[in-house]
């Protein structure tokens, strides 16, 4: 247990890897693995395109071209399952191709599953094959990964709505190696007194917590769609195949530059700037692209667990930002 899903991934990659050693991570990504990674162990992120059964491919070469450049290791690949921002999960084919290349490289799979139990039933996009979530502790290794290379992130924070208990765990079945390593360090990541107990508690109400999930389920796919037909009314683009977590990926630049087609910008950049002002002049925030280390410019994360009223404002705003009018 650590005192938030950060430390345990921080204390992974002290755990993993030596200064200047490398894991490998796709885009786009959530922006605070980044520190959390290499801020003070020293590790190195490798960015790749997202993990897909044709990206396991680029996932090799970034790190065969990693280790002929630095003649340092790449030690890990980073897992973001259900996916931030996209809310999109792993297929099962796509984590067995990740768990083949980590074993061939000896690779730890670190899979932060912190959005595990806020995956839901997409109302919207019903013609598409959507991706249910499965751990990857429920895909047998045998023929697939030695087992002490696999390992399992997960807190209460995303879940549960209680980001301020700061409770993480780490989940390695088969290492006592690496248990050893992060009782040494566990002096440094207690979870309080306070936060135990009120987890503990939660967490044996059985009653109580399937109520939870649940309804956290049944609205955030509710408010899903609710958001996503006014996205649609609108013609604002945005990444279907989201059924987990609560954002969605869409794109702000394509529609900006519609209603904006004498603007002169000179860079991707300046655009994805430009928008962001004007959505804060406007008084919404939405997460920039850039943040998250986007391949094109002019995408935003839209957290969409708010109340609809409030969904209905921002959509507002968001429009006057992107039109010619302030």
């Amino acid at each position: 247990m650590t005192n938030g899903c950060s430390l345990a991934i921080e204390q992974l990659s002290w755990a993993f890897m030596e200064p200047g050693e490398g894991i490998l991570l796709g885009k786009p990504y959530y922006g605070t693995f980044i520190a959390d990674i290499s801020l003070r162990p020293g590790a190195v992120v490798i960015l790749s395109t997202l993990a897909s059964p044709e990206a396991i491919s680029q996932y090799e070469k970034a790190a065969t071209d990693f280790e002929a450049n630095t003649g340092k290791r790449v030690r890990a690949v980073m897992l973001c399952h259900p996916h931030n921002p996209i809310g999109r999960c792993y297929p099962r084919s796509v984590i067995q191709a990740l768990m083949k290349m980590c074993q061939a490289r000896q690779m730890h799979l670190i899979s932060d599953e912190i959005y595990a139990l806020s995956a839901w039933n997409n109302q919207i996009d019903t013609g598409l094959a959507l991706v249910r979530f499965e751990s990857i502790l429920s895909i047998e290794p045998a023929g697939l990964i030695d087992a002490d290379l696999v390992h399992v992130l997960w807190g209460m924070s995303k879940d549960f709505g209680a980001n301020g208990l700061r409770v993480g765990a780490i989940i390695s079945q088969f290492s006592p190696e690496l248990h050893s390593a992060l009782k040494a360090m566990s002096l440094y990541s207690y979870v309080s007194g306070l936060s135990d107990q009120i987890t503990s508690s939660l967490l044996l109400d059985d009653a109580f917590t399937d109520l939870y999930i649940t309804l956290n389920r049944e609205r955030l796919s509710y408010a899903h769609a609710f958001f996503v037909r006014m996205l649609e009314k609108n013609g604002i683009e945005y990444t279907k195949g989201c059924n987990a977590g609560f954002f969605v990926w869409l794109n702000l630049g394509k529609k900006y530059l519609e209603a904006n087609p004498d603007e002169k910008l000179t860079s991707g950049t300046e655009l994805t700037d430009m928008i962001m002002q004007r959505l804060l002049d406007n008084k919404v925030f939405l997460a920039s692209g850039t943040g998250f280390g986007s391949e094109k410019p002019g995408w935003f994360r839209v957290v969409f667990a708010h109340p609809l009223t409030y969904m209905e404002e921002a959509m507002r705003r968001i429009l006057v930002a992107v039109g010619k009018d302030k």
